[in-house]
């Protein structure tokens, strides 16, 4: 191929996503389908989060730095860990390390500036969709929500419906459309900065069956999906469904649902906040993100204590143990204070 684009040269390097952190990252190491280093600057530790291989919350060769907020793709790592400024220099390089030839100069596209991290367009994207879409109720988001055994739907106006979402598996295959959860992503001012998308089947029995059912678009890093007004005291996890199982059982306990485990270590805390819940997922990355929390709460003067689900979430937990299970699991790891204020106000 004479000329490679930026979105081209991020896709082969994703393709080898973990030799290119070898190179580049020398300072991290692997750790799951993670690659974990201090910063894009090649500095040791272990803040930055690589993706190896796309998976359902993500595409291989994305990351995020849950302590600086920065996130870019593997074209953003050679440029910083190397200290290049111009974009014909990075892309000579990631050219050099995937053998590939340079490109025809009269048909170049290497002058143009690297994209913007977290642009305000995905932003605006995101809050229209979200003006696009509806209410839940008798939607196969309800359905969809109900078969997962959550029945409390009240106070869920983070959720919304729409009925013909597009979908496209990458940029290269036709657009599809389909019924999908629509989740806000909040600041602490409430103001939408993006959205999380669940396509779901037609009848709401499941999710769709598209390779990436779920996807986030705009700005996460920081914010999240909440339930309840903000308090002293607040509960976080990655998932929807997370959650929203834990709100089943203390339904007045604010929840917000980060959507992934670099998002939830990067949360911004509100001022008010004395108190800070982790929902623990059982692998290594949900692990870095509790250290990372407990780290920053402790900084912050704030109290953090990790609940963990019995089963593979608390969401497993609902549907198989019962709400009468889920309060035994949960009533030995909650502050003395919050099971009077928190988990005995339940009735149903």
């Amino acid at each position: 191929m004479a000329s490679h684009d930026a979105g081209d040269l991020a896709r082969r390097l994703a393709e080898n996503a973990e030799a290119v952190c070898r190179r580049y990252l020398s300072a991290g190491r692997r750790h799951g389908n993670y690659w974990l280093v201090g910063d894009v600057r090649n500095t040791s530790g272990r803040s930055l989060f690589v993706r190896l291989h796309d998976t359902a919350n993500g595409r291989a060769g994305k990351w995020t730095d849950a302590q600086s907020g920065e996130h870019g793709d593997l074209l953003d790592v050679i440029r910083e860990s190397l200290g290049l400024v111009d974009f014909r220099d990075v892309a000579d390089k990631a050219r050099a390390f995937l053998s590939l030839p340079r490109p025809d100069p009269a048909s170049s596209s290497q002058d143009r500036p690297v994209r913007e991290r977290g642009s305000a367009s995905s932003s605006e994207a995101a809050r229209r969709l979200w003006v696009m879409s509806g209410p839940i109720t008798g939607t196969p988001v309800e359905t969809y929500l109900r078969r997962r055994d959550m029945t409390l739907l009240h106070g869920t106006g983070a959720l919304r419906f729409h009925p013909r979402c597009y979908y496209r598996a990458d940029t290269d295959s036709p657009a599809e459309t389909w019924p999908a959860m629509i989740a806000a992503v909040t600041d602490l001012e409430g103001c939408v900065t993006g959205v999380h998308r669940t396509w779901l089947a037609a009848d709401g029995r499941g999710k769709a069956p598209v390779e990436y059912p779920r996807r986030a678009l705009g700005g996460l890093l920081g914010h999240a999906v909440r339930f309840g007004p903000v308090s002293d005291v607040l509960a976080a996890g990655e998932g929807i469904e997370t959650v929203l199982s834990l709100r089943e059982i203390m339904p007045d306990l604010p929840l917000a649902a980060c959507l992934s485990s670099a998002h939830l270590a990067a949360l911004i805390f509100p001022p008010t906040l004395r108190r800070l819940y982790v929902l623990r997922d059982d692998d290594p990355a949900g692990d870095h993100a509790g250290a990372t929390l407990l780290t920053r709460t402790q900084e912050a003067g704030i109290e953090c204590l990790v609940l963990s689900p019995r089963l593979a979430d608390f969401n497993d937990d609902l549907r198989y143990l019962g709400r009468g299970a889920m309060r035994a699991i949960l009533h030995p790891q909650l502050a003395p204070q919050d099971v009077a204020r928190f988990l005995q106000s339940v009735t149903h």
